[in-house]
C-alpha cells in the first residue's frame, strides 16, 4: 500500500479526472479498503478541497467546484506530462508561446523540490516545420472552441475583409500539420468544410443553436484524412498503383510512408502507392532513379508519358533567337 500522502495525491488525481466516483472504483484503483477511501476523503476536505459524497447503488465522491480551490496538487507523471506539454507549445501554431513560458515558470515555482528538479532536468527543444504555418490568435482559437461546445450557428469573416459573412455550424477545431483548422457544415453551401482558423475572424452575435450533423466518415480523424487526400470519403488515395522498380525492398522501404513494398528477388521489388493524382503518383515513383515497369493502371502509364514528354521538352536547348 503506498504511503499516506502518496495515496492522497492519487485519489485526488482521480477525483480531477471524472465528475463522479463511485467508492467500490476508487477503492480498487488505489488498491485500498472503501473505509481507508473514506479516511482519505476526510483528509482531503481537511485540506480544504470540496467533495461531495452522493447516494445511491453505487455511491462515490465528487470533487466539488469551487471558487477557493486550494492549490493544485501533482503527481510525477502529471508533472512531467504538463512540463513536455508547456515546452512544445512553441510548435502549435497558436501563438502561445510566450504565455506558455511564463505558466510553466510559475508552476515551476509552486512544485515541491523533488518535482521541480525533475522538470529542470527535463528540457525539450521544441523545432518548428521549416516552413510554419500561420500564428491563430488564442482569443480566436477560444472563440471557435466556445461556439462548438455551445453548438451554435458561427458567423464570421473569411479571407478578406470585403467578403460576405459567413454562417456555419462548427462541429470541431482541430490541428492538422502545424495548422488549426475549424470543420463545419456551410450552410450557405450546404455541404462540409474545413477553415482555416488563421483566416477567420468571428462576429457577433453568435446564431441560433443547432443538433449536430453526422460527420462523413464517422469521426473527425477519418473526414480529414479523406479531405486532405483528396479522396471520396474512404480514406484511401484517388489514385494508386503498381510498378516493379529495380531496386531491392530495403532501398526502397524506408522512403515510403504508407504504401506496400515487396521484394520479388535480387534487385527488384513490387511497389503499391498512392497520391491525389496520377502525374504525381508517377513523379513520386520517379524520384527513386531506377528502371520502372508499370503493372497497372493504364492511367498510370499515361501519366509517365505525359511526364516523359514534359522533362523531354525542358532537357532541350532552347531555340536560337532570330536575329
Amino acid at each position: 500500500m503506498p504511503k499516506t500522502s502518496a495515496r492522497l495525491l492519487a485519489l485526488l488525481s482521480l477525483l480531477q479526472t471524472r465528475r463522479d466516483w463511485p467508492g467500490a472504483l476508487l477503492a480498487d484503483r488505489l488498491d485500498v479498503s472503501a473505509r481507508t477511501v473514506r479516511r482519505d476523503v476526510d483528509r482531503l476536505r481537511e485540506l480544504g478541497y470540496p467533495i461531495v459524497a452522493f447516494k445511491g447503488p453505487e455511491g462515490g465522491y465528487r470533487l466539488d467546484a469551487g471558487s477557493e480551490l486550494p492549490p493544485l496538487l501533482f503527481d510525477d507523471e502529471q508533472a512531467v506530462a504538463l512540463a513536455i506539454a508547456l515546452q512544445v507549445a512553441a510548435t502549435s501554431g497558436a501563438g502561445i508561446e510566450e504565455a506558455a513560458a511564463r505558466a510553466l515558470s510559475t508552476v515551476r515555482q509552486v512544485m515541491p523540490a523533488r518535482l521541480r528538479h525533475r522538470i529542470d532536468t527535463l528540457q525539450v527543444t521544441a523545432v518548428e516545420r521549416p516552413a510554419p504555418g500561420p500564428q491563430v490568435g488564442s482569443g480566436v482559437l477560444v472563440a471557435l472552441s466556445a461556439a462548438v461546445h455551445a453548438r451554435e450557428v458561427l458567423r464570421f469573416g473569411y479571407g478578406s475583409q470585403e467578403a460576405p459573412p459567413r454562417r456555419a455550424e462548427p462541429h470541431h477545431l482541430v490541428t492538422w500539420g502545424g495548422r488549426w483548422y475549424l470543420v463545419a457544415w456551410d450552410l450557405d453551401r450546404e455541404d462540409w468544410r474545413t477553415f482555416r482558423a488563421d483566416r477567420v475572424t468571428p462576429r457577433t452575435p453568435a446564431g441560433p443553436r443547432f443538433t449536430p450533423r453526422e460527420l462523413p466518415g464517422g469521426t473527425v480523424a477519418a473526414f480529414l484524412t479523406a479531405r486532405f487526400l483528396g479522396s471520396d470519403g474512404s480514406g484511401r488515395w484517388p489514385c494508386r498503383g503498381e510498378v516493379i522498380l529495380s531496386l531491392p525492398a530495403g532501398a526502397v522501404s524506408p522512403y515510403v510512408r504508407d504504401g506496400v513494398v515487396e521484394e520479388l528477388g535480387p534487385g527488384r521489388c513490387r511497389l503499391v502507392l498512392g497520391s491525389w493524382s496520377w502525374t504525381g503518383l508517377a513523379a513520386t515513383v520517379g524520384r527513386f532513379d531506377a528502371g520502372i515497369e508499370v503493372v497497372g493502371p493504364p492511367e498510370l502509364q499515361a501519366a509517365f508519358a505525359q511526364l516523359a514528354r514534359r522533362y523531354a521538352e525542358a532537357a532541350s536547348p532552347p531555340a536560337p533567337t532570330p536575329p
